[in-house]
Order: C-alpha cells, then structure tokens, then sequence
C-alpha cells in the first residue's frame, strides 16, 4: 500500500515551499517566503519573488516572471503561447506579473497581457491585454474598473 503525501510541505528554500501533489519545472528562481499551493504547475525557467503566495491549482506557463508580494488566488492560469502550439519558444509571449499585484481565483490571463505594479484582475476574469500599474480590471474580457487606491479602501 502506498503512502498518502498529500498536502505534505515541499521545501524550495530555506523559507519557500510548496504542497504536495504540484509540479515544479526546471531552473525556477524563486524568492524568500514564498508558498505554492498543491495542484500547482509551475513551468520552467519561471522566476517568483519575495513574500509571494500561489494559491492551489494555477497554471504558471514557461518563462513567467511574478514579482515579490504578488498574491494569485486559486484556480488561476497564465499561458505564453497565443497559437498553441506554435512549435517555437520564439513565437512565445511570456506574462509578467509585477510586484504588489493581485490575481483573483479563477482568471485567465493570455500571452503577453502583463499585470503592472499593483495592478488587480478580479476574480474570474480573461485579461487580453496588459494593465497598468496601480488599475483594477474584471470581466471577460477585463476592463478597467477603478484605482488600486480606490479598491483598497474596499479591503
């Protein structure tokens, strides 16, 4: 009979870990207290930053950048291939997530729609194109809804 390791720990650095069962693939750079939820696949060649939290179940394509304390909630997937598949690395459009921004659960951001500095994408939402620092966009597809100043007064 085989052992349950289910929801065990992982550590990736003294300070970052993930939760059994997920996939992590080659040459991730991954910060300090950083944690990933189990049912995570993590592509390869991703870069995570400091204090940043990965929710369980997200797909992080090849070549995503995330910055420090950015926060995506669970169910979430960030994809870099616009005509999968393309057969090339080179016709690749990698996402980055920038630091202090906010992925709900459940979105969808396509290739090369990148979050800015503490940008938010509500929950559920398709982000086609990128947003700026400092916005709030939802939908599908998502469009600007107000501030990142305004939205903390609502936290």
């Amino acid at each position: 009979m085989e052992e349950d390791i289910g929801g065990q720990r992982i550590s990736l650095s003294s300070t970052s870990c993930a939760y059994h069962p997920c996939y992590i693939g080659k040459n991730l750079v991954i910060g300090e207290n950083v944690s990933i939820g189990s049912m995570c696949h993590i592509g390869r060649n991703v870069t995570i930053g400091d204090n940043s939290n990965i929710q369980g179940s997200n797909y992080i394509a090849d070549q995503t950048i995330v910055g420090s304390d950015v926060f995506i909630g669970p169910n979430s997937t960030i994809l870099n291939d616009k005509y999968p598949p393309s057969g090339s690395k080179n016709k690749w459009k990698p996402v980055q997530v920038h630091n202090d921004a906010i992925i709900g659960g459940g979105c969808t951001i396509l290739p090369g729609a990148h979050l800015g500095t503490g940008a938010v994408l509500g929950g559920g939402s398709v982000l086609t194109k990128p947003i700026p620092a400092g916005e709030v966009w939802a939908g599908n597809p998502a469009e600007f809804q107000m501030t990142r100043e305004a939205y903390n007064t609502k936290r």
